[in-house]
């Protein structure tokens, strides 16, 4: 018989159609800051730690006044993807993460 553990993943990976691992793209918005990418960079690398800052693109708005940051990290799972959220949605600077 499967311990609460193996039956709590199992319940947590048939609630995405995720496959893990796999790279999946973070989408960040935030107030265009110098300190907003070190920010990003070391929630993901809390959360990720194969995360490599390469992998991440960013884009300011049209007055400058906002940054949008695609960061693309190796998913191991949901729980992974909620607490990166989490983190990224709980800073200062960072206004909004798809």
């Amino acid at each position: 018989m499967a311990d609460k553990k193996d039956m709590d993943t199992k319940v947590q990976e048939a609630e995405t159609l995720l496959e893990f691992p796999c790279d999946f793209p973070v989408k960040i918005m935030g107030k265009a800051h110098e300190d907003l990418r070190k920010a990003v960079e070391d929630i993901l690398a809390e959360h990720a730690p194969e995360f490599d800052s390469k992998n991440i693109k960013i884009r300011e708005s049209k007055d400058g006044n906002y940054h949008a940051l695609t960061a693309t990290i190796c998913a191991t799972s949901k729980p992974q993807l909620d607490a990166i959220y989490q983190a990224l949605t709980d800073h200062d600077l960072v206004l909004m993460a798809l």
